[in-house]
């Protein structure tokens, strides 16, 4: 069995707008409602764990979710103050027989199905999964005065992304390690690393952005409208 837990409780304050980012609409439907049509034709997802804020699930429940045409039942999950509390919080909501647990931003709506699969795969044959990106600019090491104090090498360096894929046992002990540590991570692959296991990286996408911003919403927009959702119709 695999799980899938959207993580879209942010409050969304970098956005600068009185709506969370994940409810501004794309192409007549919220970001959120994209994302969540993406992952319910993922064939491989069997159930789906929805974090938002608690305030928030009237208005889910009938402006996201009743809006769109989807398979599988979405859990509704309460966010934390954090995103890794927000993912501890849907990882407990998960039947323990579950393999799998694919997490993913619900501002990232333009990944297609196909990573979706190869990073849950990867996660069957590996243990732990995400998806990124080489990086692709040149990488300066900055002190806190502003001024450059080397150049590093960006051979090795990649873009975490999401979606990233664990077993669900590796993800849960990752998560509580974290917790009794006191451990904040960017993302929950580092949880993981923490443990010192190994985590595969795939070839992701670089249309699969984060929408975090305004700046970042222009583009989502620009993507849309040349046609980069092809999985999102």
């Amino acid at each position: 069995m695999v799980a899938a837990v959207i993580v879209a409780a942010g409050k969304g304050v970098r956005m600068q707008n009185p709506l969370r980012k994940q409810y501004l609409p794309l192409g007549g439907l919220p970001i959120l409602a994209h994302t969540l049509t993406v992952i319910d034709k993922c064939h491989l997802i069997g159930h789906i764990y929805l974090v938002i804020p608690q305030d928030d699930f009237d208005f889910c429940r009938e402006n996201i979710i009743g809006r769109i045409k989807l398979v599988r039942n979405v859990h509704l999950v309460a966010g934390g103050g954090r995103r890794q509390e927000s993912v501890y919080n849907g990882l407990q909501q998960i039947d323990p027989a579950c393999r799998i647990v694919v997490i993913h931003d619900g501002v990232r709506p333009f990944v297609q199905r196909d990573q979706l699969t190869a990073c849950i795969n990867g996660a069957r044959k590996f243990g732990a999964c995400i998806m990124g990106t080489p990086a692709y600019d040149t990488l300066k090491q900055v002190n806190q005065s502003g001024s450059i104090v080397g150049t590093i090498l960006r051979d090795a360096i990649w873009l975490a992304q999401t979606p990233q894929a664990f077993r669900y046992e590796l993800i849960t002990k990752a998560h509580d390690r974290a917790r009794l540590d006191g451990y904040q991570g960017t993302d929950d692959a580092s949880l993981v690393e923490r443990l010192g296991e190994a985590v595969k990286i795939l070839h992701g996408s670089r249309s699969n952005i984060k929408i975090t911003n305004k700046e970042d919403f222009k583009i989502a927009q620009a993507f849309f409208n040349q046609g980069e959702a092809s999985d999102l119709e």
